[in-house]
């Protein structure tokens, strides 16, 4: 069986020969190992995979690990590596983040399972029903909004979803339900926060002549757009370019890099530390 395993804990000497001596009794081969030290906080963040014999499973090698973690006071998830993550996908009406993720799953670069796709607008049905995915037309209004985010709730529940992705949803969650999902929900958005807020950021940037555009996908927190950051990138765009052409650019990036900050996700490579992220790649 392939495992993947994520801790955090003060850091001291002996804790990764702690683990290490587990793993090598139950037959483990370590494949890929990452580890980092916080010297500011004194904190150790470390990833391993690995196969190992595990006739009980991951509850086996939970088992074993138990010890180490009392010990060192470690926060310590054991992941399954054959089971696909589920994930809710949220869009609005621009979908190129939607069908960037659809492809990378479709071809296995991503491996996770869409288990549904929600919206405020019925745009993205068809892509949805050709997906075969359920597809939730869900209108948001001022009156209806936590109802819509009960219903939200109860979908995640009922679909054992692991994360949600907003891909271009262009609805605010409430603070609530950010809380309760803490470290559950992706976000992109246009790296012009926050000098271009609003609509038509990429008109905006094109009427300041601005030579590098982006986007950050992010951890959704209940400040807005300020969540521990997981994946950035930037192109460069000159005077020549059409303020259309600016969202061209933006559209590329933006899907790019919310694929990229999921399939981080998934793999169990970013680990929370405060505000800011451990990025094992």
């Amino acid at each position: 069986m392939h495992f993947i395993l994520t801790f955090s804990c003060p850091d001291q000497p002996g804790i990764v020969s702690a683990v290490s001596t587990v793993l090598a009794e139950k037959g483990a081969d370590i494949l890929e190992t990452h580890q980092f030290s916080d010297q500011a906080a004194r904190q150790l963040f470390m990833r391993l995979a690995f196969t190992a014999p595990a006739p009980g499973g991951l509850a086996e090698i939970q088992t074993c690990l138990a010890p180490v973690a009392a010990r060192f006071s470690m926060t310590m998830r054991l992941h399954d590596a054959a089971v696909l993550p589920r994930l809710i996908i949220m869009v609005s009406r621009f979908d190129h983040a939607l069908l960037n993720l659809l492809y990378q799953v479709r071809v296995n670069w991503l491996r996770a399972e869409i288990v549904a796709i929600v919206s405020n607008h019925q745009d993205s049905a068809t892509t949805a029903a050709q997906a075969g995915i359920p597809y939730y037309y869900w209108p948001v209004n001022r009156e209806n909004k936590a109802e819509q985010e009960d219903r939200l709730r109860a979908l995640v529940a009922e679909t054992s979803a692991d994360l949600i992705v907003l891909a271009r949803y262009m609805q605010v969650l409430s603070d609530a339900f950010s809380t309760e999902m803490n470290g559950r929900i992706i976000n992109i958005h246009h790296s012009f926060l926050p000098s271009f807020k609003g609509a038509r950021p990429y008109h905006q940037a094109y009427a300041r002549g601005v030579k590098l555009i982006g986007a950050t996908a992010h951890y959704v927190t209940p400040d807005l757009d300020e969540g521990p950051i997981i994946e950035q990138e930037t192109a460069r765009v000159t005077h020549s370019l059409s303020a259309e052409d600016y969202v061209a650019a933006g559209r590329s990036v933006e899907s790019q890099v919310l694929a990229r900050a999921v399939k981080l996700h998934v793999e169990q490579r970013v680990m929370l530390n405060g505000h800011r992220t451990i990025i094992f790649s």
